[in-house]
């Protein structure tokens, strides 16, 4: 069967070639020319530039012809004559390949198209050459500002070529404070795990922390101390010890654990509550009929998944991706390199039942005294 002649190029119409379908891209001459008015005009309205001496009825001739011939335009040209364009962009080490970090980059996300910005995500897996030409091609598409993002919370050295830009660092920090960052606030989720104990009449509470340093094994230890003070209930050294932050950190800790005689357990992380689960499963004892226990991060895969469910302490990952935008957009311009803390709200589930223990036995925590404050 012969083909049929390609049809003629119509301005915002559909041009057939063979089988294939395609449009062309509309000009402004041909709005100009359906609209019946000068290139120039068609520029203004578009623009909407201040001042233009432009009747109403050009104006809307140009209106017309703009949305029936579907005229779009040219926003590298937009980007280039105004030196910013409508992009925020987002450098990640590892968090779009990390299921509950990736919140960050829907937060991010949401937060910029409510403000008509598009999100470009660049993520690089810790390769320091994939870093340095994501900035810089965001750079070239003049973005409006950069996101810069760990996957954990940590300090991290800013790379160079950000200075070119406006950006915040979102879950990490700035060594030499140099920059404004938005960070989870850790003293307060580690106060927060420790209530949702304390207010069920616990007070004999394990906490295993992590064993690599950082601001969230010191930060979750302070909230720890904060809120047995704030309850009366003495810091007893001896109730705290490190495990790996892992599930095999956690089943290991088991016999520690029981070596204390606790009512509850704070854990570090949710992958060590999974493991102490298994490990006390295993010598008879049930969760939180024997030892209540209570978590941090909220990986769901892991805490609404246990039996019982595990209460625990959320980790803000899509509020931080949102506050850096909000951050980022609002204090354009801005030289306060303070750093904002997000706080980290309780999921109470199930594990983290009330103290059935007999009041006065010898095993209870003494009273604070003003010598037991926290250093």
């Amino acid at each position: 069967m012969a083909l049929e002649a390609p049809d003629e190029p119509v301005a915002g119409r559909v041009r057939r070639t063979g089988t294939r379908r395609t449009t062309q891209p509309v000009t402004l001459r041909q709005v100009a020319e359906a609209a019946g008015v000068s290139v120039a005009t068609v520029s203004l309205v578009n623009n909407n530039k201040e001042g233009a001496r432009i009747g109403a009825d050009a104006r809307r001739r140009v209106r017309a012809a703009i949305d029936e011939l579907g005229y779009r335009p040219n926003a590298l040209a937009k980007t280039l004559a105004s030196g910013s364009s409508r992009f925020v962009g987002l450098v990640a080490d590892a968090i779009a390949t990390t299921p509950f970090a990736g919140q960050i980059i829907h937060g991010a996300q949401d937060e910029a198209w409510k403000r008509g910005f598009v999100l470009l995500v660049a993520n690089t897996e810790g390769n320091h050459l994939a870093e340095q030409e994501a900035i810089s091609m965001m750079l070239e598409y003049k973005v409006r500002g950069i996101l810069y993002s760990t996957w954990f919370h940590r300090a991290t050295e800013v790379p160079a070529a950000l200075t070119e830009t406006e950006h915040v660092l979102v879950n990490c920090f700035a060594s030499d404070s140099s920059a404004r960052a938005v960070v989870p606030d850790e003293v307060q989720g580690g106060r927060t795990a420790t209530e949702l104990l304390l207010t069920r009449g616990h007070r004999r509470i394990v906490f295993i922390n992590a064993t690599t340093p950082s601001p969230a094994r010191d930060g979750r230890l302070r909230g720890y101390r904060e809120a047995l003070k704030a309850a009366g209930v003495r810091f007893d050294s001896g109730l705290v010890f490190d495990a790996l932050p892992d599930q095999e950190g956690g089943y290991n800790a088991v016999p520690d654990v029981l070596a204390r005689r606790p009512t509850a357990v704070f854990c570090y992380n949710d992958r060590v509550a999974m493991g102490l689960y298994d490990g006390l499963r295993q010598r008879g004892l049930s969760i939180p009929e024997d030892i209540a226990v209570v978590g941090f991060d909220n990986q769901e895969v892991i805490a609404a998944h246990l039996r019982p469910p595990l209460s625990t302490v959320a980790l803000p990952h899509y509020d931080l991706g949102a506050a850096g935008v909000r951050l980022l957009l609002d204090g354009h311009g801005s030289v306060d390199n303070t750093v904002t803390k997000i706080g980290c709200p309780p999921v109470d589930r199930a594990s983290a039942g009330a103290n059935t223990t007999a009041p006065g036995r010898a095993d209870a925590a003494p009273a604070v005294s003003d010598a037991d404050g926290i250093t």
